[in-house]
């Protein structure tokens, strides 16, 4: 716009667009499909989020990390050679981390490494100016009291001064009864020792987070993000109440507990995830009477979200987690390297997860705005309806008793095994796909070097949150499969344009199981389909085509490809009226989208192995 010219017509001639104006857009896209079932999105939690929410106008940003204030890049150090811990540690801040979170063997997250427990850490943290960093401590098996007082030991001996360090020490004896399954004391005689290690730091002179109320434990095992965010809060109320027993005022019992969330592939829930833990710990405060005051939040990536198979995958999963921790106003982050699944991780995969943040932080900016996704329609809507869903778990905890409870009776084992039972289906079906295993497969790749390789995972003790990743199922049957390379024949029927669809979704729903599946460019007569299979050394096949050419073709090639015998023929499509003809046909079974493909790869494998 000029003096001369004066307003442009653009800015002021359209009309504002309203939700109106876009669904008659979409409804020219959808084609007639309800939107409700094609757009609309169910969360685990029940939630229903569409797709077009009107904006927030009043919306407030949610206090949390200042703007401006970038977030602590925090980084894994779970290497049980304390010199080999040193060289990661030293690395790691002089790549750019501000900050060590040491993982001991006793942390259900150290998933067979770790640091020795007890052990007075003088040569892990060599050279390590505590002064200028901020440190955290992840133990498990009720092994935190021993693990911060041997830190704490460190800090006297080397002279610091421990009210001017950032240390957060990490007890959650809640969260060591949810991994473990069981306790050795009472409830009410760990939250005496609980606050009694507590007022020990305290005494010692730090000023820090002694306690640690996590999600972690409960993501990993399977819990939705509703389920996650009460865990935290009443693992937190519990803790208030401990210290508060113990004679800490409440105002200050609030500021010695961290919250720790985990920071998932979905990135609009898991953004909202972390909004919505600040309204929940509001919330407390106000039951409380105390003035609302931001509690420090520390995100790590998802364990249960990373994968063996094509393990590069997991570098995008990772940025995307990072993003969503870091815009929903985490203070503190640790990425799991891209490897973690796969064994201990090197110093190229440590770097990676290192200048992840550093690209986020230092050329993307995104610290500069304190939340930045206030008033935005659907997250406001996802935020307020995990809020609301997360406090509703909460209360129903606490009328069980608190959180520990209800770890002891097995109820909210019972609540998160039904929430992964839910998830699992919908893994097996594809619902929720898993780029380069369950979805886009690459066999034959070549894994990445780790320092050592992942030991066998333990039996799961009953009762205890056992963590898991999605992905194992089918990378259980990517092993089972390598030591035969399997093959699939895939009879493709009629000209390429009729088959390639079909053909390219069989092929990557085989390999996802390690069964090579390769695209033929088509047959001329059945005899030359029979003969290449013949010559193929494949013991199954699966006809591709579509369904005016299966009308016309299946059942005779279902009957040639067993008669050159084949050990079970599938077809590609949902069978429909025909199924009753096609399996009399010799027709196995069916493959098309929805369908529960571990059950189809499992019995494939079988076949093949018969």
């Amino acid at each position: 716009m000029t003096e001369e010219t004066g307003p442009l017509p653009f800015t002021t001639d359209l009309p504002p667009v309203t939700r109106e104006d876009w669904l008659k857009l979409v409804e020219g896209v959808l084609k007639g499909a309800p939107y409700d079932k094609k757009l609309v999105t169910r969360t685990y939690e029940g939630l229903s989020l569409d797709p077009l929410p009107p904006r927030k106008r009043d919306a407030a940003p949610i206090a949390g990390r200042p703007a401006g204030a970038p977030w602590i890049i925090s980084a894994r150090i779970d290497q049980a050679d304390k010199d080999g811990a040193n060289t990661q540690a030293l690395e790691d801040l002089d790549g750019g981390a501000s900050g060590l979170t040491l993982v001991y063997a006793s942390s259900p997250h150290a998933h067979g490494f770790g640091l020795p427990d007890g052990e007075v850490l003088d040569r892990v943290l060599d050279e390590v100016m505590l002064d200028l960093i901020d440190t955290r401590l992840e133990s498990g098996g009720f092994k935190g009291r021993e693990n911060a007082l041997a830190l704490a030991k460190l800090v006297q001996d080397r002279g610091h001064s421990p009210a001017d360090l950032s240390v957060s020490f990490g007890l959650d004896p809640i969260g060591d009864l949810a991994a473990a399954g069981s306790a050795p004391l009472p409830w009410a005689n760990l939250a005496q020792r609980f606050s009694e290690t507590a007022g020990i730091l305290a005494g010692k002179g730090f000023k820090a987070r002694f306690a640690r109320a996590d999600g972690a434990v409960h993501h990993a095992a399977g819990a939705s993000d509703a389920q996650e965010l009460a865990a935290v809060i009443a693992t937190g109320v519990a803790y208030l109440r401990a210290l508060e027993a113990a004679g800490v005022p409440l105002e200050a019992a609030f500021g010695q507990i961290e919250l720790a969330l985990t920071a998932d592939v979905n990135q609009i829930a898991t953004i909202a995830k972390f909004r919505a833990l600040r309204l929940l710990w509001a919330a407390v405060q106000r039951e409380c009477g105390v003035a609302a005051r931001p509690a420090h939040v520390h995100a790590t990536t998802a364990w249960r979200s990373l994968t063996r198979r094509d393990p590069y995958v997991n570098l995008l999963r990772a940025t995307v987690a990072t993003f969503a921790a870091g815009v929903g106003g985490a203070d503190s982050v640790t990425v799991l390297p891209f490897t973690q699944a796969l064994g201990l991780p090197d110093a190229f995969a440590r770097r990676l997860a290192r200048n992840t943040q550093l690209v986020l932080l230092e050329e993307s900016n995104l610290h500069r705005v304190a939340d930045p996704s206030a008033g935005a329609g659907a997250m406001e809507t996802q935020t307020e309806g995990l809020a609301a869903a997360a406090w509703q778990i909460f209360r129903t905890i606490e009328g069980k008793g608190g959180m520990a409870q209800a770890l002891t009776t097995g109820w909210w084992q019972q609540q998160v095994a039904e929430v992964r039972a839910r998830r699992a289906k919908d893994v097996a079906t594809r619902k929720e796909p898993i780029t380069g295993t369950s979805e886009f497969p690459l066999l034959g790749q070549a894994m990445p070097a780790v320092l050592a390789q992942s030991p066998a995972q333990p039996v799961p003790v009953a009762g205890a949150l056992a963590p898991h990743r999605l992905a194992e199922p089918f990378e259980a049957l990517r092993d089972a499969a390598e030591a035969e390379a399997p093959t699939a024949f895939l009879a493709t029927l009629g000209p390429v344009a009729a088959f390639t669809a079909r053909a390219t979704y069989a092929r990557n729903l085989f390999e996802a199981g390690g069964i090579a599946a390769p695209v033929p460019e088509g047959f001329a007569t059945l005899e030359d389909l029979t003969a290449a299979f013949a010559v193929s050394g494949a013991r199954i096949a699966c006809l591709c085509a579509s369904d005016e050419i299966y009308a016309e073709q299946a059942d005779a090639a279902a009957r040639a490809l067993k008669a050159a015998g084949a050990k079970a023929v599938w077809l590609a499509g949902r069978p429909g009226e025909q199924e009753a003809a096609w399996r009399a046909a010799g027709v196995d079974g069916f493959l098309f989208a929805g369908c529960d493909v571990l059950d189809v790869l499992g019995t494939a494998q079988q076949q093949l192995s018969a």
